[in-house]
């Protein structure tokens, strides 16, 4: 199996932000369009703190960026956020893909040889 390498570091914060069930939650709001923190507030038992807190985890990991519309800082997902994740993940995916087609054809391979 090839495997790309890629900055480990940056797979490592990645992952790391990725890991909090919150912070996922927020990056599937944000697969919507971009939203404001009190948007993004809305589904949690949270305080604005506790939400900014992990809304700086996902931009030091480069999965989500702010902007600025007048008053407003709306959030929204990166650019190719997931890329490296994805290319660094694919390997695997594809690697156990193939494996259980082996076995799917294996299966019934048995089972046409029992029928017989």
């Amino acid at each position: 199996m090839a495997t790309h390498y890629f900055d480990a570091d940056r797979l490592s914060v990645a992952f790391q932000a990725l890991c909090d069930p919150t912070r996922r939650a927020i990056l599937a709001r944000l697969t919507q369009g971009e939203a404001t923190v009190s948007q993004l507030m809305e589904p949690f038992e949270l305080s604005q703190p506790t939400i900014s807190k992990h809304l700086k985890v996902l931009e030091n990991a480069g999965l989500i960026e702010g902007g600025r519309d007048a008053q407003r800082r709306p959030r929204r997902l990166a650019p190719l956020a997931m890329k490296d994740i994805a290319e660094w993940i694919e390997p695997f995916r594809q690697q156990w893909e193939s494996r259980l087609n082996k076995l799917d054809a294996h299966l019934a391979t048995m089972k046409q040889q029992k029928e017989k």
